[in-house]
């Protein structure tokens, strides 16, 4: 199953640089630099606000200046499309949701990626049309996630099977789960194709302030103390070995960006805006920028305790086999970053 995912991402990830114009210039594999350190960085992320680490980082200078220069990023609708290019190596490091990261630990049979940092905290949840009251009402009726065991989906799927309803990979059940692109979500949303989404922001909010969806389950609130990993950072575990310290400069960004969006929302906020009109062709509105912002906690701490419960979850749905996760952090960078500069060491328990 690995090789076929492998083969399958390769042309993924090709199709996504050189879009970019960045394959010509980083080649195959990343290249040594010397003591511990790649020439280059590859970089994955999502055009979400939940990713505003990586694009605060990339808006800001933040990477570069740690790294020495800027790195080749790539961007994914959702997290399985992630993995495969990580597997295929087209990129070293990308910021993303929990399940594919566990789906990625266990495809690899937990050699392929660790977990290196947190980086936010809820901004999920599922929205849907003013007329629907309840999770009664949702029979019969169509929700979108972003794709099929993605981190969305699969809370989704969980929530509703707690909830006594089907919900079944075919799109079958009580309940009919359509996964699809986020860009394509309002659209279908306005058209009645769907009736509600489970998704993270913005689109959630831009479903509720564009298309006149309203809020029926905000994730945080399934979650003890309403935490929950929605975006952490991982990385090739081959590519951590052989340049530790280019990993060590990534996570070091990665600390400054999350420093710089909680102490300068507003200039944070216009950065992620920045880079979501280069990405998307356009800004978000502020009234959807700042609703986002309000939903979503950015922290370096990876939240273990959710991906543990998260992992469950996949299993009880059917999209995961039991996997056993011990040894997918290693926080160790991360900590001696944090203790260095008098922040409080995080845990992967």
């Amino acid at each position: 199953m690995l090789h076929s995912l492998k083969r399958r991402a390769v042309a993924a990830a090709l199709i996504l640089f050189a879009g970019t114009g960045a394959l010509a210039a980083c080649g195959g594999d990343s290249e040594e630099g010397g003591a511990g350190g790649a020439k280059e960085l590859k970089l994955g992320f999502f055009p979400n606000v939940t990713h505003a680490p990586a694009l605060v980082g990339v808006d800001k200078g933040i990477f570069a200046k740690h790294l020495g220069v800027a790195p080749k990023t790539a961007t994914f609708n959702a997290g399985p499309s992630a993995v495969e290019a990580l597997f295929a190596k087209g990129i070293d490091a990308t910021f993303i949701g929990p399940n594919p990261a566990i789906n990625a630990w266990s495809q690899s049979k937990g050699q392929g990626i660790k977990i290196i940092s947190g980086a936010a905290s809820g901004g999920a949840m599922l929205v849907v049309k003013p007329e629907i009251k309840s999770l009664e009402d949702l029979k019969g009726k169509k929700v979108a996630t972003p794709q099929l065991g993605n981190t969305q989906d699969v809370a989704a799927r969980s929530y509703f099977k707690s909830k006594g309803f089907t919900v079944n990979k075919d799109g079958s059940g009580d309940i009919s789960i359509v996964p699809q692109d986020n860009s394509q979500t309002i659209e279908t949303f306005k058209q009645g194709v769907i009736d509600g989404a489970w998704v993270p922001e913005p689109h959630a909010s831009r479903l509720v302030v564009e298309a006149g969806a309203k809020v029926l389950v905000d994730e945080k609130d399934l979650w003890p103390d309403g935490k929950f990993v929605v975006t952490h950072l991982i990385v090739r575990t081959d590519f951590l070995k052989e340049n530790p310290e280019t990993v060590r400069k990534l996570v070091e960004a990665t600390v400054e960006s999350i420093d710089f969006i909680n102490a300068n929302p507003d200039e944070a906020k216009k950065s992620v805006n920045n880079q979501l009109t280069k990405l998307a062709g356009k800004p978000l509105a502020d009234e959807v920028l700042d609703a986002s912002f309000k939903n979503i906690t950015f922290t370096t701490d990876p939240v273990a305790s959710s991906l543990i419960t998260g992992a469950k979850n996949a299993e009880a749905v059917g999209l995961l086999e039991p996997v056993d996760l011990n040894g997918i952090y290693d926080l160790t960078i991360l900590n001696e970053v944090l203790k260095a500069s008098g922040k409080a060491q995080v845990n992967a328990q």
